[in-house]
């Protein structure tokens, strides 16, 4: 099977663990970005930076470069992110089965498995792969993380759209794809609190074979960037949730003993995981 992948680049802050996982496993990589830097919405972002480290990864000579103008804040954000991914997604596509649409702060721990997922989606004739995400949201210290968790602390997957899709696949809102799905879960029973209880199950991973989630795990620069430049930037009041962020950053844990009292966005457990700091 032929796998490419494509890249958004303009978040460097956790690229070069992202691509470098799965880096080895595919054949082509297609960074699209905005040629003059910009985000969706119109903010400065720091492509010249993301450029940087796909380049330090590229030691085969896998990455093609796919410049355009992604950038329009008189159209809503998540249009024009769903135009930018539907472009990269039809270059990567070209000569390939799968195609891999992993956000650069999403990091596969077990490319084992994920592999394994998207053969078995193809062979019971899906188009696209579900497979859980584990939402961080703080780096306490070393490998320890804040995680998003149940009510009892009971993991959780998460399921932004499909990670990897058929080549030729088009893309309905942002990554999500209205297309026949293999659906991976922590459990033979729905996890994703998005999700209807009852949402089919086809496979069950490992919790530590997921995809480590990091959109809210850097620093304090980071975050007031993310503030401004991410795709659902303008559906959040980030002075609160930044105030909020920083007070778990210094009380981790008391956020995790508060978690059953806590509304469903507001729980949290500590965990382990080997990704590098």
């Amino acid at each position: 099977m032929k796998r490419h992948a494509y890249v958004l680049a303009g978040d460097p802050a956790w690229l070069g663990h992202s691509v470098g996982s799965y880096y080895p496993f595919v054949d082509r990589i297609i960074v699209s970005y905005d040629r003059r830097g910009l985000s969706w919405s119109g903010h400065p972002m720091s492509v010249s930076q993301a450029l940087e480290r796909v380049r330090w990864l590229d030691r085969d000579a896998k990455v093609v470069l796919l410049p355009g103008d992604h950038s329009d804040p008189d159209r809503p954000v998540l249009q024009v992110e769903t135009e930018q991914r539907q472009r990269a997604l039809d270059a990567a596509g070209e000569g390939a089965d799968w195609v891999l649409q992993l956000d650069t702060d999403e990091v596969p721990l077990n490319m084992t498995s994920l592999l394994g997922a998207i053969d078995s989606a193809h062979r019971t004739g899906a188009d696209g792969l579900d497979y859980p995400l584990r939402d961080l949201y703080q780096q306490v210290s070393g490998g320890q993380f804040l995680e998003r968790c149940g009510r009892l602390w009971t993991s959780q997957a998460s399921f932004p759209g499909p990670v990897a899709v058929r080549a030729g696949t088009r893309l309905s809102h942002c990554r999500q794809a209205e297309v026949p799905l293999f659906r991976v879960d922590f459990a033979a029973h729905n996890t994703d609190p998005w999700h209807p209880a009852r949402a089919r199950v086809d496979a069950v991973v490992e919790k530590d074979k997921g995809i480590a989630h990091l959109s809210w795990v850097r620093s304090a620069e980071q975050m007031r960037e993310k503030a401004t430049t991410s795709g659902y930037a303008s559906q959040i009041d980030w002075p609160v949730e930044l105030r909020r962020w920083e007070w778990r950053r210094r009380h981790p844990l008391l956020t995790v003993v508060t978690t059953p009292l806590q509304a469903r966005r507001s729980r949290f457990r500590l965990t382990f995981l080997p990704v590098p700091g």
